[in-house]
């Protein structure tokens, strides 16, 4: 846990001096002017984006719930969604690249899939069912089970 906690506050320092590195490294390059609105329009755009993504999110979930359909699509979803606007939300162009990428549907799956797994694995496996359905599993053919083997004997139980 402390190991964890180091390295969080290690990539966080590591992230802040590449922000400000990039910042003067701009307003050299365009001017403080443009820097400082740019910094601004996007710490706007953030805010405007949590807000939108914010109540995106609780009208999806409440639709779903109400549907009697999982939830978790739309939790990770929403939580993604917020990410990209928090990420906006906090001054530095590379913050934005991040939340900006975020924003692009095929990179929004890509993280929704791994916050899905990343759900799914630290839940336990019927909340993981509750939030996000039956899981998908991979099936590969492969050489059949030799006949001399014994069964596995098992039972099937529905909680229901």
């Amino acid at each position: 846990m402390q190991r964890r906690l180091a390295l969080i506050v290690a990539g966080a320092l590591i992230l802040a001096v590449a922000e400000l590195a990039l910042l003067v490294f701009a307003a050299r390059t365009i001017g403080l002017p443009l820097t400082l609105l740019l910094v601004l329009a996007t710490t706007v755009l953030g805010g405007w984006l949590v807000r939108r993504e914010g109540v995106r999110a609780w009208r999806a979930l409440r639709t779903a719930a109400s549907a009697g359909r999982p939830v978790g699509p739309e939790v990770s979803d929403g939580v993604i969604g917020l990410a990209s606007g928090v990420l906006l939300l906090v001054p530095g162009f590379l913050t934005d690249l991040a939340g900006l990428a975020l924003r692009v549907p095929v990179l929004r799956r890509a993280a929704g899939t791994g916050v899905r797994g990343l759900a799914e694995r630290r839940f336990n496996p019927a909340l993981a069912g509750d939030l996000f359905g039956p899981r998908r599993v991979r099936v590969r053919r492969g050489a059949p089970v030799p006949a001399d083997e014994p069964p596995i004997e098992g039972e099937i139980v529905d909680d229901d």
